[in-house]
């Protein structure tokens, strides 16, 4: 039995090819959550103006990993301390989120959360969001598999690459094979 999560971290080009290198994650799709226009473009969240963050949604199996190790995965490869940002990237869209699909999620993540802020994990307090997932959309399929697509883009190349290294130097016990 899989499990499905929706994760912001910044811009889901970054979040979608690191999770697409996570064992026991069968599933990533960018995309866009909790924002009040249906069916938005990249353009129209762009704007700020839509309430939506730019997310991914994971499919994975928690018979292989956790998901209190998808969300430790997920709080070492972004920022999860800075309001509506990552790097350079700035707007609502980019917010740090997690939205949940079931109570169990919630409570799992709550924990986490508290026992970060508890033990200081970060230099500033997380600002994450937490939320059950209340809307979500697929981007357009040029935004699927971006990295994969196009490592040789700009944004690729000094932007999500090095969030790829990170993820697989520090987390090489949840590398794919």
């Amino acid at each position: 039995m899989t499990e499905t999560i929706v994760l912001g971290g910044g811009c889901f080009w970054c979040t979608e090819a690191v999770f697409d290198r996570v064992r026991g994650v069968l599933d990533v799709e960018s995309g866009y959550a909790n924002g009040h226009l249906d069916h938005p473009s990249y353009e129209d969240i762009c704007t700020g103006q839509t309430g939506h963050a730019e997310v991914v949604k994971l499919e994975f199996d928690p018979a292989v990993i956790s998901l209190r190790d998808v969300l430790l995965v997920f709080f070492g490869t972004h920022d999860p301390t800075t309001l509506n940002r990552q790097g350079n990237d700035v707007g609502t869209q980019y917010r740090s989120a997690i939205y949940t699909t079931t109570d169990a999620q919630a409570a799992t993540a709550r924990a986490l959360l508290d026992e970060m802020q508890a033990e200081k994990a970060f230099d500033a307090p997380v600002v994450t969001e937490l939320q059950p997932i209340q809307k979500y959309w697929p981007a357009e399929d040029y935004h699927q598999d971006y990295f994969l697509q196009n490592p040789n883009q700009g944004y690729c190349s000094f932007v999500v690459g090095p969030k790829v290294q990170k993820f697989q130097k520090a987390f090489t016990r949840w590398l794919k094979d």
